[in-house]
C-alpha cells in the first residue's frame, strides 16, 4: 500500500479526518483539486460541540484567539436604527458544558488553523491534485490522480463537497431538493463606517424581513453579507457596483462598500446521500449531506463526520467501520431537519427567524440505539455525549475530565472502588483524600453527571461519547 487512507477534499471535514489519522500514526494523504486555498468566510459559525472537538484536536486555543463571540444585530429600517436583536441568550459555562454558545471564525481561517495542526504531524495538503478515477477490491482502493500518479490505499474517503466526484462515481443517490424559488446573494466585503461590534440588518419599513445582513468577520476588515433575492431576479449581478446599489436602496447610501473578496448566488440544496459507504470507500461532509446555511450546521456536521470516522479507520475493526454510516447518517438527517426548519422561518418572515436554540448546538447529538451503544437506563446512556467535570488530583491540581479524554484513546472512569485499566482513572467522591493517581470530585459534578453515587465504571469512546456504563 502507498498509504492507508487517501482523502479527496481538504476542507474542514477532510482536514479534521486527516488530523485524527495522523495523530494515531496512520499513513494518510489528503489531496484537493483547487490550485490555491479558498479565501472567504462561507461556514463561519462553530457550535459548542465543535469547540469541544477542537479542544481534543489541539486547535481550540488558536480558534478562540482568532475568532469572536456572537454579537447583537442592529436593525436599520429606512436608514434609521430601530432596535437590536440577539441570536443567543447569554449563557454561562457549566461544569458539564464548558462552551455553552457558538463561536464565529471565517472558514478559510479555520481551515488554515487545521492545516497548521496537520503539518505538525508531517502531513500537508496536496493542492492542484484531483481524483480522476478509482477502483476497489477486497484489499484496498486503486486511485488515479490528475498528476498521472496511481495510488494504492486501504481506504478512500470522499470529502470533496456537494458535487462529490467520489459519490457520483459510486453512483450513490443524493436525495433531496434544490429550491430555485429561494435564492440569496452571499459574499464578503468591506463596509466602511459600520460598527464592527454589531451585526447589521438593512431593510425598508414596509418589508422589514426582506433585506440585507452584514456580520463582522474576525481577523479581517470584512463583513459577510447576505441578501434574499426576489422571484423576478433571475440574472443577478454579483460584482461590487451591484452589491453597493442593492445596499443603497435599503440604507439610503449611508455605507460605502469596497474590496469584494468573493460573492455568489446561493440556492438551497437540502440533500442526503442514500449511503455513506460502499466497501472501502466512505463519504463525509458535504459529499454526504448539504445544508442551508441557517443554523450553522453544515460545517459542524462535516467536522464531526471526520471526528467519528478517524478513530474507526485507524482501528479497522469491521464493526467500527460499519457503525460510521449508521451513526452519522442518522445525525445528518436530523440536522438537515433543523437547518430546513430555520430556513423556512426566514422564508415565512418569522420575527424570531434569527434566534438559535439548543437544537443547533449539537451537544444533544446521541448515538443511542446504534451498534456501539448497548441499551441503558437513566438520564445519561451509552451513545450520549460524555459530560465534562472538574476534579482535583492528589497534589491539589485541578483537572477536567475533558483533559483526561484528550488524545487518540478510549478512557475508563472508575467511580468508587476498583482498579482502572490503561487510560483509566479512579474518581473518588467529595470529601475523600486522593493518593497516587486518584482524583477527587470535590464539587460532586462528575458523580452527578455520570449518575455514579453507587459506584460505576464508564468507558468513553475516543470521540467523546459514552461507550459503556456498568
Amino acid at each position: 500500500m502507498d498509504t492507508r487512507v487517501l482523502i479527496a477534499g481538504a476542507g474542514p471535514t477532510g482536514l479534521t479526518l486527516a488530523i485524527e489519522l495522523a495523530r494515531r500514526d496512520v499513513a494518510v494523504r489528503i489531496i484537493d483539486k483547487s490550485s490555491e486555498y479558498f479565501v472567504g468566510s462561507r461556514g463561519d459559525g462553530m457550535q459548542p460541540r465543535t469547540l469541544e472537538v477542537f479542544e481534543d484536536l489541539g486547535v481550540l486555543d488558536a480558534v478562540l484567539a482568532a475568532g469572536m463571540a456572537p454579537v447583537p444585530m442592529k436593525i436599520h429600517l429606512g436608514g434609521e436604527v430601530v432596535g437590536e436583536r440577539v441570536m443567543f441568550d447569554p449563557v454561562e459555562p457549566t461544569p458539564s458544558r464548558p462552551y455553552p454558545t457558538g463561536w464565529f471564525l471565517g472558514q478559510s481561517q479555520t481551515e488554515g488553523i487545521l492545516r497548521d495542526r496537520l503539518a505538525e504531524f508531517g502531513v500537508r495538503v496536496e493542492l492542484d491534485t484531483a481524483l480522476t478515477g478509482f477502483e476497489q477490491d477486497a484489499d484496498g482502493v486503486t486511485a488515479t490522480l490528475s498528476t498521472g500518479e496511481t495510488v494504492r490505499a486501504e481506504y478512500l474517503v470522499g470529502a470533496d463537497g456537494g458535487k462529490s466526484f467520489v459519490r457520483k462515481t459510486l453512483g450513490i443517490a443524493f436525495e433531496g431538493t434544490t429550491d430555485e424559488s429561494i435564492r440569496m446573494l452571499l459574499g464578503d466585503v468591506v463596509a466602511e463606517g459600520l460598527d464592527r461590534s454589531y451585526g447589521h440588518w438593512f431593510a425598508t419599513p414596509d418589508e422589514p424581513m426582506s433585506g440585507m445582513m452584514f456580520s463582522p468577520l474576525p481577523g479581517t476588515p470584512h463583513f459577510q453579507f447576505g441578501a434574499a433575492l426576489g422571484e423576478g431576479e433571475t440574472d443577478v449581478e454579483t460584482a461590487l457596483p451591484a452589491v453597493q446599489a442593492r445596499l443603497d436602496a435599503l440604507s439610503g447610501g449611508q455605507v460605502k462598500l469596497s474590496d469584494l473578496a468573493w460573492s455568489t448566488v446561493w440556492r438551497p440544496n437540502i440533500r442526503l446521500a442514500a449511503s455513506f459507504r460502499e466497501g472501502r470507500v466512505f463519504l463525509a461532509g458535504d459529499a454526504a449531506h448539504v445544508h442551508p446555511p441557517t443554523g450553522g450546521q453544515g460545517l459542524n456536521t462535516g467536522i464531526q463526520d471526520g471526528y467519528n470516522l478517524g478513530w474507526k479507520l485507524a482501528d479497522g475493526a469491521p464493526e467500527l467501520l460499519d457503525s460510521y454510516e449508521i451513526e452519522r447518517r442518522t445525525v445528518a438527517a436530523r440536522v438537515l431537519g433543523v437547518s430546513a426548519g430555520l430556513l423556512q422561518k426566514y422564508v415565512d418572515g418569522d420575527d424570531d427567524a434569527h434566534r438559535r436554540g439548543e437544537d443547533t448546538q449539537q451537544l444533544d447529538i446521541t448515538y443511542r440505539g446504534g451498534p456501539l451503544s448497548p441499551a441503558g437506563t437513566g438520564e445519561l446512556r451509552p451513545g450520549d455525549r460524555a459530560p465534562d467535570a472538574p476534579l482535583v488530583d492528589a497534589n491539589g491540581k485541578r483537572v477536567r475530565l475533558f483533559e483526561l479524554f484528550r488524545g487518540p484513546h478510549a478512557t475508563e472512569l472508575v467511580f468508587g472502588d476498583g482498579a482502572p485499566g490503561e487510560h483509566g482513572h479512579r474518581i473518588l467522591p467529595s470529601g475523600s483524600v486522593a493518593t497516587g493517581a486518584d482524583l477527587v470530585d470535590e464539587g460532586g459534578h462528575a458523580y452527578a453527571a455520570y449518575e455514579a453515587d453507587g459506584g460505576r465504571r464508564v468507558v468513553i469512546r475516543p470521540d467523546g461519547y459514552v461507550w459503556s456504563m456498568s
